[in-house]
């Protein structure tokens, strides 16, 4: 089997143009793990299997028909991942490694959480997260800062975990666990990333407008927007502010916000700060968001931008996906499901641990499928891959 796999492997890298470099790197593996498994005579494990199949663009199932589903892995590990929160405000055990090993794991873990590989995240999640919470307790002076951001930073990789695969009361105690340690900075920076953060318990429970309310008061205290990190951390603040808004039903306030955050943008390089993605091209994907989240009046917005433009390779996977997830819904809400079940599947080659874990994605293959307007075959494939029939 183990050839097999290599064989599909080597043949998706070359048709993406990859080298076996470039393919350990996005896979965060090790070269030889690449060469290995193309060559047979070395078996990846299912977070291997998962990292490579994710760099590939693909669902590990394609790369190994026997594999079970990043879903059961996750939902198995659930548990070590509230025990290792459990005791989060005493926490006596010490770390168990060193705190440079610990900061390479956890930004590995958040390149995984930025490309929406849960598989791994879940498996690791509560080892990094002890240590992390370890460190902080027993951190002095300036070291505290250090520590309060590398359990944020843990607990959020994490949290990407309990939130997408629907464990929110889980989800909400992560957030938790982020709050209690921004309380042991003075990052303004860091509070309001956790405010972002916060956010989700809102969408969870369809708390649209309460949602709103307390973005905006955390935006009130938020940092002062001089240097590049805080422009950032303000700005992704706006933009889910804006989603929010969107979704409550105040088109007004959520364009408000929108503008914000795209006046901030303005002369930011697109990249990552702090974990959250943000840039001009971000808020443009948030521009569909809103748009969308406003509902049919006004998914003529959304339908131009992504006539003029699409997300490239500077964003993030996960959300390059949310970006076509959002597309398709406008386009099934325009009449057109044949585009839409096209911008589904684009979705599908960005991240397709996200797409198949997200439910409007689920939704809205079942109701294109029932219509019928693109390829039988094709739509029931997905439609059984997503988990839609």
């Amino acid at each position: 089997m183990a050839e097999h796999i290599g064989q599909r492997i080597a043949t998706r890298r070359r048709a993406r143009r990859m080298t076996q470099a470039d393919l350990a790197r996005e896979a965060h593996v090790s070269l030889p793990m690449i060469k290995g498994c193309e060559r047979g005579v070395r078996s990846p494990g299912p977070s291997t299997l998962e990292a490579i199949a994710a760099a590939l663009s693909v669902d590990a199932s394609r790369l190994d028909p026997a594999y079970v589903g990043t879903g059961r892995r996750v939902h198995a590990a659930l548990p070590a991942i509230s025990a290792a929160i459990a005791g989060y405000e005493f926490m006596p055990d010490a770390a168990s490694q060193p705190l440079g090993q610990l900061r390479n794991d956890i930004s590995t873990a958040v390149g995984f959480r930025l490309a929406a590989q849960y598989g791994p995240l879940a498996a690791q999640g509560p080892k990094f997260l002890r240590d992390a919470l370890a460190y902080l307790h027993s951190a002095a002076g300036a070291q505290t800062e250090e520590a309060a951001r590398l359990v944020v930073a843990a607990a959020r990789t994490v949290d990407a975990v309990a939130y997408k695969f629907g464990a929110h009361d889980l989800s909400a105690r992560l957030i938790e666990v982020m709050r209690w340690a921004a309380g042991h900075s003075k990052d303004p920076d860091l509070k309001a990333c956790v405010a972002y953060v916060h956010a989700e318990i809102f969408l969870a429970a369809r708390g649209y407008r309460v949602g709103q309310l307390a973005l905006e008061q955390a935006l009130n205290v938020g940092p002062a927007p001089n240097t590049e990190r805080s422009m950032a951390t303000l700005g992704a603040l706006h933009m889910r502010t804006a989603v929010l808004a969107a979704r409550a039903g105040s088109a007004d306030v959520a364009y408000a916000h929108l503008n914000e955050a795209r006046t901030l943008a303005q002369g930011l390089p697109e990249g990552i700060y702090l974990g959250t993605a943000f840039g001009p091209s971000n808020v443009r994907i948030h521009e569909v968001a809103v748009s969308v989240s406003l509902g049919r009046d006004h998914i003529g917005r959304a339908l131009d931008v992504a006539r003029a433009w699409s997300p490239g390779q500077e964003i993030p996977a996960e959300r390059r996906s949310g970006f076509w997830i959002e597309v398709a819904r406008a386009q099934l809400w325009s009449g057109n499901p044949d585009r839409a079940f096209a911008c589904l599947k684009e979705a599908r080659m960005h991240a397709p641990q996200h797409v198949r874990e997200h439910p409007w994605a689920r939704e809205d293959i079942g109701k294109i499928r029932r219509l019928k307007r693109a390829d039988a075959n094709s739509l029931t494939s997905y439609a059984e891959w997503i988990g839609a029939i």
